[in-house]
């Protein structure tokens, strides 16, 4: 039995999926950002797939670039994080309300 490119792609929408139904149905926010990591892992796993398929390199060439906004996203986003937890002693997206007038 030989994995398709169909096995690849069922992998990445079940990946994604998982991401989004994180990113809408939990409030707090580290449990958030990996659930966009998640997704953005998913994307990752289509272009290799499609890339391998399609016999170019074009593919390899952006997950590299994903991965490095992933990188600085979750860079970016858990130094938020930790300074909204030093000020609110949260991490519950529905409680912290610091952007509200």
């Amino acid at each position: 039995m030989t994995v398709t490119i169909e096995h690849y792609l069922i992998l990445s929408a079940f990946l994604f999926l998982v991401g989004v139904t994180g990113v809408l149905t939990r409030r707090n926010a580290i449990v958030v950002f990996m659930s966009i990591e998640l997704m953005l892992n998913s994307a990752n796993l289509t272009l290799v797939a499609f890339s391998s398929y399609l016999g170019n390199a074009i593919g390899h060439l952006f997950v590299f670039f994903v991965m490095t906004v992933a990188a600085a996203e979750a860079a970016v986003g858990l130094a938020i994080i930790i300074a909204l937890f030093r000020l609110k002693q949260t991490t519950n997206i529905d409680e912290i309300n610091i952007l509200k007038w």
